[in-house]
């Protein structure tokens, strides 16, 4: 391992033993432009993180950056957001039951892009499998705030046929996978009593 190599694996292992010493899950840590270091971390229980959870472990990782004399100019501690990616088998079984965009490496039956609902791992299998149905996905779509309501149609037009409800498996190895990310499904009309 060469020392460059040796310093960023020293580096990431200090950033998750602060982070999972605090009770987070450390996702990543990348070096952007400007002496900026991006963590990102995550709570292991399934409430959400908030701004106090990322300022306790910045104030944390201050500390542990300091003793490993680790230059940096800036740190910056957020959540994965709500169209996080799927990157460990922890994560595929922690959302199994979402809906996922699926970006394939090679095209599947003509395209690369896939949504569906992430379906739990089988015990012992490394494939994943994401299932969908066409009008299920269309339904989804229309329902989201500020989409599109149909035209009223025009007397004496026939209806378009409704989309079939035929279920699709699509099942992929992580090699298969350029990236999986969550959809994120966001309500605006507020609490409901």
């Amino acid at each position: 391992m060469t020392e460059f190599a040796q310093g960023a694996h020293d580096l990431m292992r200090t950033i998750e033993t602060a982070v999972e010493g605090l009770g987070y899950a450390f996702v990543e840590a990348v070096w952007v432009g400007g002496g900026l270091l991006r963590v990102t971390i995550d709570r292991t229980d399934d409430a959400a993180l908030n701004v106090d959870d990322c300022e306790r472990v910045s104030r944390q990782l201050q500390y542990a950056l300091e003793v490993d004399g680790v230059d940096y100019h800036r740190l910056e501690v957020s959540s994965p957001g709500l169209d996080r990616l799927l990157r460990t088998p922890q994560d595929f079984q922690r959302f199994a039951g979402e809906l996922v965009d699926v970006t394939l490496r090679a095209p599947f039956q003509g395209r690369k892009k896939y949504r569906g609902v992430l379906q739990q791992p089988l015990e012992g299998d490394a494939t994943q499998a994401v299932v969908w149905d066409e009008a299920l996905l269309a339904e989804l779509a229309a329902s989201k705030p500020g989409a599109k309501k149909p035209a009223p149609r025009k007397v004496g037009v026939a209806k378009p046929a409704a989309p079939s409800r035929v279920a699709h498996e699509l099942r992929f190895s992580m090699a298969e996978v350029r990236e999986v990310r969550l959809v994120p499904v966001i309500d605006f009309r507020g609490r409901k009593s």
